[in-house]
């Protein structure tokens, strides 16, 4: 019997926010199972680094991509850049996302435009575009990062407790249109993780 590491050999996996915390180990664990992958974030050097390791490590196929993902039009780089490749992916992990910590009405609108793009607009619109693929081929996982801010309003992180509940709903009624098609999608919702995304947060 084949267990459900052995699928997962050869897959290719896209993870966004891979250069640190929850990221890096999704793509720590996957290449542990096979899996090749294409690590995208902002850190060039930090990306080079960890892949280097995982291919020494475990010898798959390791791709770095710097982008920032909270551009609106970084979702359409990220699928050209895929095409051009000649990239069939297999996973899609949407973990890349911050926090701020503060009172809206104190807060940078630019700031906050950025983390709804980043954590909303960028992960819909990676989905929307990998998607297809993964149905008109009849196997693949989507991933999405929620969080357990998503469940309830957080003051003082009003619109990042607002991006996690809409991830959350977009993920389930995701996984209702994607019931028999034999793509998987997931949501997890993570609670306070030791991670660099407090530094970050504040």
């Amino acid at each position: 019997a084949m267990n459900y590491s052995d699928t997962l050999t050869s897959q290719l996996a896209v993870v966004t926010g891979a250069s640190s915390g929850i990221g890096a180990e999704f793509a720590r664990q996957l290449a542990a199972r096979g899996v090749n992958l294409i690590l995208v974030a902002r850190s060039t050097e930090k990306l080079e680094e960890l892949a280097a390791t995982l291919r020494a490590r475990h010898g798959v196929t390791v791709t770095s991509l710097t982008l920032d993902l909270a551009r609106p039009d970084s979702s359409e780089t990220l699928a050209r850049t895929l095409d051009e490749q000649g990239a069939v992916v297999d996973i899609l992990i949407n973990n890349a996302g911050f926090a701020s910590h503060g009172d809206l009405a104190e807060a940078d609108p630019g700031h906050m435009a950025s983390q709804v793009q980043l954590n909303v607009g960028t992960l819909v619109g990676n989905t929307t575009r990998l998607l297809p693929g993964m149905i008109e081929r009849g196997r693949g996982t989507v991933i999405n990062v929620a969080s357990t801010a998503g469940f309830q309003a957080v003051p003082h992180m009003a619109v990042y407790s607002a991006t996690k509940a809409f991830v959350l709903s977009f993920t389930r009624s995701l996984w209702g249109e994607t019931r028999g098609t034999g793509v998987t999608v997931l949501g997890i919702c993570p609670g306070a993780t030791d991670t660099p995304f407090f530094d970050v947060a504040g």
